[in-house]
């Protein structure tokens, strides 16, 4: 009974690991796939080797296996490791099952939760990584520095030199760096700017011609 609860917490967690936070905050659908198999397939294969001895070395094995070859198949962003790890994770603590069930349940939703916290774009919003050609050979920190906030329009915490070309002129820069607020905008209240339309002078009674009729004398 405990093993059919784990494997559906097992696929409600990856789909909201999958579906609800990384397909809706990155949009990359083939991670997505992968992430589904990947966590399905440890799964499958923790669950059959927990009845046996050596389940949980097994288990852990088969985790540092699929990390490595996943992980030298194609380049991952760190987010995107995260993630892997995550559906690895989840996969293999519902395989195995740790008693008390409670537990295991409890793991799986830290797991989730440090996920949904961690990759909010709320926290640290403002902090950028970025490598950046300039097209100016700068070797000096401090000139290298202020032509960075120049033009990123932030605040530079870390600036790598990946490349200095003498040759043609140019900078490769690995730069860690926080936007700078948007600068305040001050509006007038509504209606300061109408202009009041001008007035026509008005010309005394006396002064306004009156229209006569065609063959008046």
């Amino acid at each position: 009974m405990n093993t059919l609860i784990l494997i559906a917490a097992d696929l409600a967690a990856i789909s909201i690991l999958t579906l609800a936070l990384y397909l809706r905050r990155h949009r990359r659908r083939d991670l997505v796939v992968s992430y589904l198999g990947m966590n399905v397939g440890v799964l499958a294969v923790a669950t059959a080797l927990s009845g046996s001895a050596a389940g949980v070395g097994l288990g852990l094995g088969l985790f540092g296996v699929l990390s490595i070859i996943r992980l030298r198949s194609t380049e991952l962003a760190q987010h995107e490791v995260a993630y892997y790890f995550s559906a690895l994770a989840l996969g293999l603590i519902s395989g195995i099952g740790v008693e008390p069930l409670w537990l295991t349940l409890s793991l799986m939703a830290l797991v989730l939760l440090v996920m949904f916290i961690g990759d909010n774009p709320k926290v640290l919003p403002s902090y950028r990584h970025q490598t950046v050609v300039l097209d100016r050979a700068i070797n000096d920190e401090a000139e290298l520095y202020a032509r960075l906030e120049e033009v990123l329009n932030g605040t530079v915490h870390s600036a790598t030199i990946q490349e200095l070309d003498l040759v043609n002129d140019k900078t490769i820069v690995d730069v860690r760096y926080a936007v700078l607020p948007d600068q305040p905008t001050f509006r007038l209240p509504a209606g300061a700017l109408t202009v009041a339309p001008q007035e026509l002078p008005v010309q005394p009674a006396s002064q306004q011609s009156v229209p006569t009729s065609a063959g008046a004398a």
